[in-house]
């Protein structure tokens, strides 16, 4: 049991980096984590609804702590985050309703197809063109490093929108969901990519809350698990705003994308043969 504690840490640790890293929240390694774990090892006994929930308990822990590093470096925009989560809250809530009244086989099926849209996400937000749409709300942020300053913004309407979708996304599924929400923050909002990360890191912290709350009523937490995730989850996310002054993302992305797919296609391929 001392191994698997150390295994779990360490997941913990990389899925908190790599979430803060390029804005994803770290559910896509944690649940197929989880869920391979439980293969290897008997005694974990887990089922694709817990790694989903316990995924989801894990997140409001790695994404508070990108989003406090975030917020020294001044770069969370709470006013657009607490809009965002007037949608992305009562979504999350609503997806990890959904996901109780999935069979296993159907949650990976899901799952598995869910990673593959987001590596599609990832290989394409950086080459999509910025699209000019009619803004209610306007934002300027200036770069305390270079002094530059940029105009972004959005309609509220799609903005709840999206934001619900995502929260959706994260209940049903375990995930933080800003592999949806970042391309839509720089491709139609116009974000800079740095407010971008920061502002959908604390937006995930605040719709992962009622999300481990209604997953929590149905049991699908398992707290252990989550308490051993945690330590490792915290600091991966500190690591992973430092890294963001200090890396260039694409190789990280890249290898995160190959990964995403081969697990999507075994999550699948095992999904069908349950069913």
């Amino acid at each position: 049991m001392a191994f698997i504690a150390l295994l779990l840490v360490a997941v913990g640790l990389a899925a908190g980096t790599v979430g803060s890293l390029v804005g994803l929240g770290g559910g896509v390694i944690i649940v197929p984590a989880l869920i391979f774990l439980s293969r290897w090892f008997g005694q974990l006994a887990v089922t694709p609804q817990v790694a989903t929930g316990t995924s989801l308990a894990v997140i409001v822990v790695s994404s508070l702590s990108s989003s406090i590093a975030y917020y020294r470096q001044r770069k969370v925009d709470f006013k657009s985050a607490l809009l965002f989560f007037a949608g992305s809250g009562p979504g999350a809530m609503a997806g990890a309703a959904l996901n109780a009244r999935m069979t296993g086989g159907g949650i990976l099926i899901g799952f598995g197809a869910f990673l593959i849209a987001m590596a599609f996400l990832l290989a394409v937000r950086d080459r999509l063109g910025k699209r000019h749409m009619r803004w209610t709300v306007r934002r300027t942020y200036t770069d305390p490093a270079s002094g530059e300053t940029f105009e972004y913004g959005y309609a509220k309407s799609l903005a709840l929108a999206v934001s619900f979708a995502t929260g959706m996304l994260a209940g049903l599924f375990g995930v933080g969901g800003g592999a949806l929400m970042m391309p839509v923050l720089l491709v139609l909002f116009h974000f800079p990519v740095q407010v971008a990360a920061a502002t959908s890191m604390f937006m995930i912290f605040l719709s992962s809350l009622p999300g481990t709350f209604t997953h929590a009523h149905y049991g699908h937490i398992q707290w252990l698990y989550a308490a051993l995730l945690a330590p490792g989850a915290w600091a991966g996310g500190k690591l992973g705003a430092w890294l963001s002054l200090r890396l260039k993302t694409r190789t990280l992305t890249l290898i995160l994308r190959l990964m995403l797919v081969v697990i999507g296609l075994r999550f699948i391929w095992d999904g069908v043969q349950s069913m």
